[in-house]
Order: C-alpha cells, then sequence, then structure tokens
C-alpha cells in the first residue's frame, strides 16, 4: 500500500454530493484499517489504546487522504477527532516549522480535548500541536508559534486575535477543519469564522467539515467555505443529508419553565417551533421565554387576524425566533429552515408527533426534535417511539451549573469580539474605568453591579436574532482597531 492510503473495501455508499438539490453519487473509498495506516503513526495509536478504528474513523480517513473538500456527518462522541488528526499527522512535514493545519472549534474545551488527543497520537512523530482559546493569557499560545506548532486548535475569536497581531500566519496552511460547525454557527461565530478566511493563504487547501447536524444555515455555509464539498453521512445509514433526531429530556413537572429555559441555553437552537397542547399553556410559556430575554411570540387559534398576520410576517421573514403554538394554530404555517421543533408536553395524539417533529429536516437539511417529559409522559413518549419505529435518545437535562458554564463560554467570546471592534480613542476611553473594575470583584455587594452589566450585555448581544449566513456580509469590516495597528488591510483571500 502508497503513501499510506487505506485499500480494504467499502460495505456501503455514504457518500454524495453536498447539494441538497441534485445529489450526485462520487466514487466509493475503501474503508480503513489500522493496519492500513503509515508505520510513524503507530506509536501513537498503540499510546492511545485503540485496537481498531472506530466507524467514523474507518470510513472518513481515505476521503482526507485523498484530499477533497467533505462535509461530514458525524454524532458527538462518535470518533470523529482522530478521523481527521490521523491523516493530517501523516501529512503534515514536521520538519517545516509553520501552521500547517487549523482545526477550528466552538468551545475552550474542545480545543483542549482536540490538543491533548493530537499529542497522544503524534508521539514519535514530531508534529507538534497548540490550544487556542480566549479567557487566558496570550504567553503560552505565541510562545508554541514561535517554536513553530504545525497544528494549531482553536476557538474562531481567539484565532482571529492572533491573525490581525500577526503573531499567526496561515500562508502555509493545508488542511482547514470546522469540528462541531452547527455549535459554531449556533454560538454566533460566523462573523469570526469570515474574518478568519480573508487570511487563509492564496494557494488551494483541503477543507472539511464535521457536524452531528447540518441545519439550513450550516450547508449554506460549506459553499463558502469549501469547493464542491462531497457528503459523507455516518451517523445513520441513510444517504442523504435529512434527517431528524428525536430525543428527550426528563424533567421535573414542577419545574417545567426553568427545564425549558436550561435546556435552550445549552441546546441554542438557531430557530425552534414550540409546541403546547393548550393555548393558556402557549401563552405561559411565552411570556416566560419573553421575561427571560428570548426572542418569542406566540400563535394560538383565537389570536387576532392582524396580530396573526404580524407574527407569520416575522415568520416568513425568519426574524422570529421562537414560535409557541398549538397544533391547530400550526398548521399551514411552513418553515423550511427551521432547526428545532421542541415539544413542551407530548401531544394526545401519538400521530402529532410525527406531525410536529416532520417540521424540522425539511429541504435537505437535518433537524432535531426535542420533547420534554415528567415521569408519567415519558411512558408514552416511548411508546410512541415504539409504536413509529424512530430512535429515541435521552439526554441529561443541564443543571444551572452547566448553564453558568455555558453562558460564560460564550461571553468570553463575545466581549473579546467586542473589544476587536474599537479602536484607539475608544480603547483610550475605556481606561477610565479599569482600576474601578478590581474594587467592584473585591467587593461581595458590588459584584451584583458588574453581573447585572454582564447580563445586559449578554442579553442584548446574544439573544439578538440570529442572521442566517446568506445575509450576512460577505467580507465583515474592517475595524477601526486593527486598520490603525497594523497599518494595511489584511489581503483578501482569492476566491476558490
Amino acid at each position: 500500500m502508497s503513501s499510506g492510503r487505506p485499500t480494504a473495501p467499502m460495505n456501503e455508499e455514504h457518500v454524495s454530493n453536498s447539494n441538497v438539490d441534485s445529489q450526485e453519487s462520487l466514487p466509493d473509498l475503501p474503508e480503513a484499517t489500522l493496519d492500513d495506516l503509515p508505520e510513524r503513526l503507530r506509536p501513537g495509536i498503540a499510546r492511545a489504546g485503540w485496537n481498531e478504528l472506530m466507524p467514523v474513523q474507518a470510513r472518513a480517513i481515505p476521503y482526507l487522504f485523498a484530499q477533497r473538500d467533505m462535509m461530514i456527518q458525524s454524532r458527538t462522541g462518535s470518533g470523529k477527532t482522530g478521523a481527521y488528526l490521523l491523516p493530517i499527522l501523516e501529512m503534515v512535514n514536521p520538519l517545516q516549522p509553520t501552521t500547517q493545519a487549523l482545526i477550528l472549534v466552538p468551545t475552550r474545551e474542545l480545543a483542549v480535548q482536540v490538543a491533548s488527543e493530537a499529542e497522544i497520537l503524534a508521539t514519535g512523530t514530531g508534529v507538534r500541536t497548540v490550544a487556542v482559546y480566549g479567557g487566558v493569557g496570550y504567553r503560552e499560545q505565541l510562545a508554541a508559534f514561535q517554536a513553530g506548532a504545525h497544528i494549531v486548535v482553536g476557538t474562531p475569536g481567539r484565532v482571529l486575535d492572533h491573525l490581525l497581531r500577526r503573531s499567526l500566519t496561515l500562508q502555509h496552511l493545508q488542511f482547514l477543519i470546522f469540528d462541531e460547525a452547527d455549535r459554531m454557527l449556533s454560538m454566533g461565530f460566523y462573523p469570526d469564522m469570515r474574518r478568519v478566511q480573508h487570511y487563509l493563504p492564496e494557494h488551494a487547501i483541503s477543507t472539511y467539515m464535521f457536524s452531528a447536524t447540518f441545519p439550513a444555515p450550516v450547508l449554506r455555509l460549506t459553499h463558502q467555505f469549501m469547493r464542491s464539498p462531497g457528503f459523507l453521512n455516518l451517523s445513520s445509514d441513510q444517504i442523504h443529508v435529512s434527517e431528524i433526531e428525536h430525543v428527550y429530556y426528563s424533567v421535573p413537572g414542577m419545574d417545567k419553565d426553568r427545564s425549558l429555559i436550561r435546556i435552550i441555553e445549552v441546546e441554542n437552537p438557531l430557530s425552534a417551533l414550540i409546541f403546547c397542547n393548550t393555548k393558556v399553556r402557549v401563552n405561559y410559556v411565552t411570556t416566560v421565554l419573553q421575561r427571560f430575554g428570548y426572542d418569542a411570540d406566540d400563535l394560538t387559534s383565537d389570536l387576532a387576524q392582524s396580530s396573526r398576520e404580524k407574527v407569520l410576517d416575522r415568520v416568513r421573514r425568519g426574524t422570529l425566533r421562537f414560535l409557541v403554538a398549538t397544533d391547530v394554530a400550526a398548521r399551514g404555517i411552513d418553515l423550511p429552515e427551521l432547526s428545532h421543533v421542541i415539544q413542551y408536553e407530548p401531544p394526545e395524539d401519538p400521530e402529532a408527533y410525527i406531525h410536529r417533529s416532520g417540521r424540522t429536516g425539511r429541504a435537505g437539511a437535518s433537524g432535531t426534535a426535542i420533547t420534554l417529559v415528567t415521569a408519567v409522559e415519558r411512558a408514552a413518549l416511548l411508546r410512541i417511539a415504539k409504536q413509529f419505529n424512530f430512535p429515541l435518545n435521552e439526554r441529561p437535562l443541564p443543571s444551572d451549573e452547566d448553564v453558568q458554564h455555558v453562558v460564560s463560554e460564550r461571553i468570553i467570546a463575545l466581549l473579546e469580539a467586542r473589544l476587536r471592534t474599537r479602536d484607539r480613542l475608544q480603547t483610550e476611553r475605556m481606561a477610565r474605568f479599569v482600576p474601578l473594575v478590581p474594587t467592584l470583584a473585591q467587593s461581595g455587594e458590588d459584584n451584583h453591579l458588574l453581573a447585572m452589566l454582564l447580563d445586559d450585555f449578554y442579553q442584548q448581544t446574544f439573544h439578538e436574532p440570529l442572521i442566517a449566513p446568506d445575509e450576512a456580509p460577505s467580507r465583515p469590516p474592517q475595524s477601526p482597531s486593527s486598520a490603525v495597528g497594523s497599518g494595511r488591510r489584511s489581503r483578501k483571500r482569492r476566491p476558490r
């Protein structure tokens, strides 16, 4: 076997063109096995304790070795990190002290996890990896760049910071990976991802997008970063992109409203239709969402026609993030780019579940159907899943600590993004308050003042209606701070 490229036969056709309107079959590549991988990767694989490749690795690795752009749909925890690390570790040149692979991830935890796995698998290869993320100092990251990190794993915001500072260059980049692309988009990283794109080299690079789901905005995102990508579905035995993931959360009956808030904060749907069984419940859930700062409105059968038209107009324009409705009121409403359906309570009619969940995952995209159930309702939902023969997965209910962790991660990214837009005069004005920050932080009572400011900033920034990728400007405006600090604009990348 030459070039370390797998040659074992592939069992099923899972590859298609990513154009959801016309999915043309692509040539199959054989599955990989551990024995097919290059000899220099063996020590790292042994150190990782792998006895065989996981399905996503066996099927995806040949396509990364082929160096053609690919969308790869695979569940979280399926082993996708190894699927892209092993080929990259073989193909980067350890003798060239430059960044040759960039892996963009949505969170600092994932950045650390991927970098740690890369270090284990890189045993004996001489390939160096650095994790780059916000909320920490720059010293260690700068030192890693100066030492010649071959693989950079980072969040889009902090990677962009280094590009603006010129502490990182991508001129020798060969591979670009988007890991958990759906989460990056839902966390508001799209503008940073587009700005990073303008620092990519003029020469062609191989780009891969891994995602558990491919909702419509993510599908559009692929064509902004990739060249006619192929699609490999490793989430199921379906060939097409379209897929609905059915999940449920077991929640306390007396705490269902707060549970919904925690689920939304962690899941962070791009858009959702929330079903309730009664008009009274619709009104209540809408009020709770609005009080928590979410862009939400309700739709019931007794709503005045003028009010109904206003709601439907926002739905058609895609500017309403959460629509809460009864089954009757939602009839006839077409939401082709709905990422989530949330059932605040299971329907009384089992067939209504299919109608509700079927409102997501349309037009070639994928979606998620979430149901909140009490102990009594859980049994009924399991019967529905058995009756209609669809897989139903339970997810653990997020705790307050889980939400706090997720929100902290987001607000650091948002604040760093806001800081990047400041020019020198704004930074000088801001400096007046720097001495006040430790004073407030040291006082227990004054901590509430800081918390209030952060909460207001988060609500006003993160909970704004999301802009779909095709509605955003093709090139984000140059920030005054970067224009003044660098003395030149970043070179725009040649269209691929």
